[in-house]
């Protein structure tokens, strides 16, 4: 995990989207259990309440489950639940910004697929006109 935390949320919100790109990136699977509270709270030096409730916002999620004296679990079908989630959050809070940004910028869908391979400008073609499209061009 990494050891920054940011002021935009809640230190146990960022623990519970940590944990959840964990599971996601597939560094933590199926039955593999999490880092201990304690663990976790003495790594970062913040309450183990803080750490506890991220988890537990995984175990409201149905993502993990915890399991009484041996600590909290990645249940079955946990990355596919996520992903579910992280898709519909991605598209109803962030590509709305992302979009409108593309619109301002009047970037093609060549453009940010060749951005996408990695091509540079460089390899774009000449500059076609510095007028964005219009809602019906972009359609």
């Amino acid at each position: 995990m990494d050891r920054e935390w940011n002021d935009s949320q809640p230190i146990y919100r960022q623990i519970r989207d940590r944990v959840a790109a964990m599971i996601l990136d597939d560094i933590l699977k199926e039955g593999d259990s999490l880092p201990s509270v304690r663990s976790v709270a003495a790594e970062y030096r913040i309450n183990p309440l803080t750490v506890l409730k991220g988890y537990q916002q995984l175990v409201e999620e149905g993502v993990v489950e915890a399991r009484r004296g041996r600590g909290m679990f990645v249940n079955a079908g946990a990355r596919g639940l996520l992903l579910q989630g992280e898709r519909r959050k991605f598209l109803d809070e962030e590509w709305p910004r992302i979009r409108q940004a593309i619109q301002r910028l009047g970037l093609s869908a060549e453009e940010l697929l060749r951005a996408a391979r990695g091509e540079s400008p460089a390899d774009a073609a000449p500059d076609r006109s510095a007028t964005p499209p219009s809602p019906e061009e972009e359609r």
